[in-house]
């Protein structure tokens, strides 16, 4: 089987003419995402690192400056604008840092919800797209009973953000593209959130990029770390190398400010600084 995701060699560079200074905003990236085994991948790194351009260009937003970019063999770019581009885009759903700003204010959440289930994921009108919306929302912890004639501004953060998963789900995805997912949600969600992506790749095999620059959740979550400075790759391998035993000076400098060193050799407790450790 063909890769699901392979980056080659990717840049990005912005500014030219009307600009006196070019920033490049991701240089040089390389990695793959196999087709035959879903995982979590956690690009981890901070802000202005260039893990959201990456996205935006994994997502088709962006087109790569140099390099090649493919999604299930074909390359994104190459495709244009037309009905071939869109219907391999459907295969990669993105979730936003933001869940406010995933739905227009001015319609009710059901709408989205019962349209992606109709334009992809397949479901005729009706019943058909209610009940492929309700076993979407149960995946979640929701109801379509809670969610439906409501507005965004009638939920809460949380709420929506479970919303803008269970739209992901109805679009029967291959890969999500997670753009710092939690980081807006109250930290007694954030762990929900972290859990059900879990569940995504174990139940449905759907492969998750998740961008973040959280250490505790990339930890719990992810089967590999790519780690991220100035738009390159400065450490990537298994989530639990990366985070116990980095080999980057400023890996250790992510790990050292943000987590107390105290990662178990076998998935063992993760206490941010400042914050009491499990009582015994």
């Amino acid at each position: 089987m063909a890769s699901l995701l392979e980056l080659a060699h990717v840049s990005k560079t912005y500014g030219g003419l009307l600009r006196r200074r070019r920033v490049t905003a991701v240089r040089d990236v390389s990695f793959c995402l196999s087709g035959d085994r879903p995982e979590v991948l956690t690009l981890l790194g901070q802000s202005g690192s260039g893990k959201t351009t990456l996205a935006r260009m994994i997502l088709g937003l962006e087109t790569p400056t140099a390099g090649s970019l493919r999604l299930m063999g074909e390359d994104i770019a190459a495709l244009g604008r037309g009905a071939a581009r869109r219907r391999l885009l459907a295969r990669v759903q993105p979730i936003f840092q933001n869940p406010f700003e995933a739905f227009n204010p001015l319609r009710h959440v059901d709408y989205y919800l019962l349209l992606t289930a109709r334009r992809f994921g397949g479901a005729g009108i009706g019943l058909e797209a209610q009940a492929a919306t309700e076993a979407a929302l149960r995946q979640v912890g929701l109801s379509l009973a809670e969610v439906s004639r409501r507005y965004p501004h009638e939920l809460s953060g949380g709420q929506l953000q479970r919303l803008a998963i269970a739209r992901a789900l109805l679009a029967k995805p291959q890969l999500i593209v997670a753009d710092e997912p939690v980081s807006m949600v109250d930290a007694s969600l954030r762990m929900a959130i972290v859990n059900l992506f879990k569940t995504l790749r174990g139940a449905f095999g759907i492969s998750i990029l998740y961008i973040t620059h959280d250490l505790a959740t990339a930890y719990l979550v992810s089967d590999r770390i790519m780690i991220m400075r100035d738009g390159e790759v400065v450490e990537s391998g298994a989530a639990q190398d990366v985070l116990t035993r980095p080999q980057h000076a400023y890996s250790r400098q992510l790990r050292d400010a943000v987590l107390v060193p105290r990662f178990g050799a076998a998935g063992g407790d993760v206490t941010a600084k400042g914050e009491p450790g499990p009582q015994h």
